[in-house]
């Protein structure tokens, strides 16, 4: 279907880039500066903001706002309630929009509903943040994050399958291997970091 669907009840204002195949919800609000790419899902009551862009095949589910600042790059899932945020220490009296801090959540990672990434991160590709956690940094490529703080609990393969391996490697230890239950990929960990073998 490449066609966009656009609920009665949503709003798209003027100038807003929206790519073929996308659905947008009942009462979502899509600013005039923002740019999302093809076969997206909006789920109810979403709000993106001005200086956002979305990747294609990105799925946010109800009630999320995207905030000026975001950038979600191809096949993102943003779970129900989850937050964003774009300023580290708002006040209301206090004009704060030109600190912004940007956030960037690479391919294919997961971002759990009610989970909240403080402003200035970059989460991994593939990365996977549970439900209710509370991203303040930086996460790795295939990194699990659980918690508040978030902290990171172990590795995830691209279909979402936890990988049977320790968070990092010991002093001198060689690459470890592991492959996903599903999919069937295949991965190595070093002490750079989990990466995908091809």
């Amino acid at each position: 279907m490449n066609t966009l669907y656009l609920h009665p009840s949503a709003i798209v204002d003027e100038g807003a880039q929206v790519g073929a195949g996308t659905r947008i919800w009942h009462f979502v609000h899509v600013c005039a500066g923002a740019r999302i790419g093809e076969q997206c899902s909006l789920g109810q009551g979403v709000f993106i903001g001005n200086q956002v862009v979305i990747g294609h095949r990105v799925k946010i589910q109800n009630q999320v706002s995207v905030y000026d600042g975001v950038t979600l790059e191809d096949e993102v899932f943003c779970g129900p309630s989850m937050v964003f945020t774009n300023v580290l220490n708002p006040r209301a009296a206090v004009e704060r929009k030109q600190e912004y801090r940007p956030t960037l959540v690479r391919r294919g990672a997961t971002l759990g509903a009610n989970c909240t990434i403080v402003c200035g991160a970059t989460i991994g590709a593939y990365a996977f943040v549970a439900a209710g956690a509370v991203v303040r940094g930086d996460v790795p490529d295939f990194a699990l994050m659980a918690g508040v703080p978030a902290r990171q609990v172990g590795w995830m393969s691209r279909n979402g399958q936890r990988l049977p391996l320790p968070l990092q490697l010991q002093a001198g230890q060689p690459p470890l291997r592991a492959t996903c239950p599903v999919a069937g990929d295949r991965y190595e960990l070093t002490r750079q970091g989990l990466s995908l073998l091809v």
